[in-house]
C-alpha cells in the first residue's frame, strides 16, 4: 500500500515536472516506465520474505526484463526502442518536413512508440518508429532546400534559350541561385531540370507549384511547345534541310559551368572540411609531443609555441564551423 501510494506521488510529480508537450513527451513516458519498474523491485524488497526467496523473486524479475529486451522484435518493445534511438540520433524535430518511403509530410509529434506527421491534404498520419528506423528518412533542412522541375523539350530548341527561360522561371517563383542540368538525351527529346534554392521551407508545397506554373508560362511565352513522348508529329522531310537549332555566338565562359554542388552538398563540404581540420590539429599535437620528448623543456620552445598557436587557431575555426 505504501509503495503504491509512493508510486502515485512519483507519477504525479513526473507529470507536473514534465508537461505533455512534444519535446518532453518521450522523457515523461520513460520516467513513468522507470518508476513502475522501480516500484516492482521495491515491493519485492519490502515483502516479509527470507533472503533466499527474495533473491529468487529478484532473479525472476531480472529474467522477465531480460526476456522483454531479448524479444525486442515484438512490435511494442521494438517501437519503444526505436523511439529511443530516434530521439538519441535527433535527425528530425517537430515542424520538419520528412519523406520516408511513399509518405511525405510535416512532423507534428514524436512519441515513444510512433511519430505523427501531417500530410499535404492536412490529414494526420501515424508512422511506427520501427518503420522509420528501417527505411531511409529524408529531412528537409530548415536552412533551405532545393526544389526542382523537370521538362522534356525537342532537339530543335537551342539549349541556351531553354536555360535562360527556365532560370527566369525559377527566379520569378522566388527561388535563389537557380541552375540548370541536362538530365538525359532521349530519343524523342532532351530532359532538362531546373533547380532553385528555397530558403523559407515553410512554403515548400506552394513554391513547388509556383515553379511548375512559371516553367509553363515562360516556355509558352518563349514560343516553345511542350509535348509528350507519345505525341507523333509526322513531317515530310526535305533532304536539303537539316533540323538543327540556330547557331549561337559563344562569348566568354558558359554560364552552365557553375558548380551546383556547393549548394547541393554544403553540409557534406563542411563535414569534410571539419575532418581535415581535426586531422591537422591532431598532427600538430603529435608533433608537440615528439618535440617535447626529443629536446626536453630547455630547447625547441619556439617551435612548440608556434604549433600551440596553430592548434588554438584551428580550435577556434572548428568551433565556428560546428556552430554554423
Amino acid at each position: 500500500m505504501v509503495v503504491a501510494l509512493a508510486l502515485g506521488i512519483i507519477i504525479w510529480g513526473i507529470r507536473r515536472a514534465l508537461p505533455d508537450e512534444p519535446d518532453t513527451r518521450m522523457l515523461r513516458q520513460l520516467c513513468i516506465v522507470g518508476a513502475v519498474l522501480l516500484s516492482n523491485i521495491l515491493v519485492v524488497l519490502v515483502l516479509p520474505l527470507d533472503g533466499e526467496t527474495r533473491g529468487q523473486l529478484l532473479s525472476l524479475l531480472g529474467l522477465v526484463l531480460t526476456a522483454i529486451i531479448a524479444l525486442s522484435s515484438t512490435t511494442f518493445v521494438s517501437n519503444a526502442m526505436a523511439g529511443v534511438m530516434l530521439r538519441a540520433v535527433g535527425g528530425f524535430h517537430p515542424g520538419d518536413f520528412i519523406s520516408v518511403a511513399d509518405h511525405f509530410g510535416r512532423v507534428t509529434e514524436r512519441g515513444l512508440l510512433h511519430t505523427e506527421i501531417q500530410s499535404e491534404d492536412r490529414d494526420l498520419m501515424t508512422l511506427p518508429n520501427l518503420f522509420l528506423i528501417t527505411h531511409p528518412v529524408k529531412v528537409v533542412r530548415r536552412s533551405g532546400t532545393l526544389i526542382s522541375a523537370e521538362v522534356s523539350l525537342g532537339y530543335d530548341i537551342p539549349r541556351k534559350k531553354v536555360r535562360d527561360l527556365l532560370k527566369a522561371a525559377a527566379e520569378e517563383a522566388g527561388l535563389s541561385d537557380p541552375f540548370l542540368q541536362i538530365r538525359a538525351l532521349h530519343d524523342h527529346a532532351v530532359a532538362y531540370r531546373i533547380y532553385g534554392l528555397l530558403e523559407d521551407v515553410s512554403s515548400l508545397v506552394t513554391k513547388r507549384s509556383e515553379l511548375y506554373a512559371m516553367v509553363l508560362d515562360h516556355l509558352h511565352g518563349g514560343d516553345i511547345e511542350i509535348v509528350s513522348p507519345s505525341f507523333v508529329n509526322q513531317r515530310r522531310p526535305d533532304p536539303a534541310h537539316r533540323r538543327l537549332p540556330e547557331p549561337t555566338v559563344k562569348t566568354g565562359a558558359d554560364e552552365d559551368t557553375d558548380q551546383p554542388e556547393r549548394i547541393m552538398f554544403d553540409k557534406a563540404e563542411v563535414a569534410g572540411r571539419l575532418n581535415e581540420l581535426r586531422e591537422q590539429r591532431d598532427t600538430l599535437a603529435e608533433e608537440i609531443k615528439s618535440l617535447g620528448q626529443r629536446v626536453g623543456d630547455s630547447a625547441g620552445g619556439q617551435e612548440i609555441a608556434w604549433r600551440e598557436q596553430q592548434i588554438a587557431a584551428l580550435e577556434k575555426f572548428i568551433a565556428t564551423l560546428e556552430r554554423d
